[in-house]
């Protein structure tokens, strides 16, 4: 699968539990603490593949500063789930945080797959995107078989390295 259609294909998994958590009316803590979880896992390992593969790939002069500003809002991600994984769903503040961390990822989704898919176009061809896309979906595979938001605080003091 192509880079681009995996990462989008991600987002679209990650928006699909957010729109979960949104209807669990019934504050069933269960289910809330598990599908935080499940989000809190996708967007650590999300966040990994691209860190390590896809920004590197396409880091050039002109896209520097947009992916400085990619790291920085995983930044503040990291951060959000860092806080909800030292609360519980019953916790006041929990509703509140899971609904800034969710307009934080889908602005970042937004201004990625606009701004930095095209610049991955530019620079990337088919074939290296489809060669990254191999790449960054055995990493993920394999970040997912654990729990990858328990790696999440270790992340939160700066934003990764471009």
């Amino acid at each position: 699968m192509n880079a681009l259609e995996l990462i989008k294909q991600q987002h679209e998994e990650v928006s699909k539990l957010f729109k979960k958590y949104e209807k669990l009316k019934d504050h069933d803590d269960e289910q809330r603490q598990e599908l935080f979880e499940q989000i809190a896992d996708r967007l650590g390992a999300h966040a990994k593949i691209e860190e390590l593969y896809l920004y590197p790939a396409i880091k050039k002069d002109d896209t520097e500063d947009e992916l400085r500003e990619a790291v920085e809002e995983h930044l503040a991600v990291k951060r959000l789930i860092a806080d909800l994984l030292d609360m519980e769903p019953s916790d006041e503040e929990f509703d509140a945080k899971m609904k800034v961390l969710q307009e934080q990822v889908e602005h970042h989704v937004e201004e990625e797959e606009k701004d930095l898919f095209k610049a991955a176009r530019k620079i990337l061809t088919k074939d290296q995107l489809d060669d990254l896309g191999i790449q960054l979906e055995e990493e993920y595979d394999v970040l997912m078989e654990g729990e990858p938001r328990n790696d999440v605080p270790e992340e939160t003091e700066h934003a990764a390295p471009i």
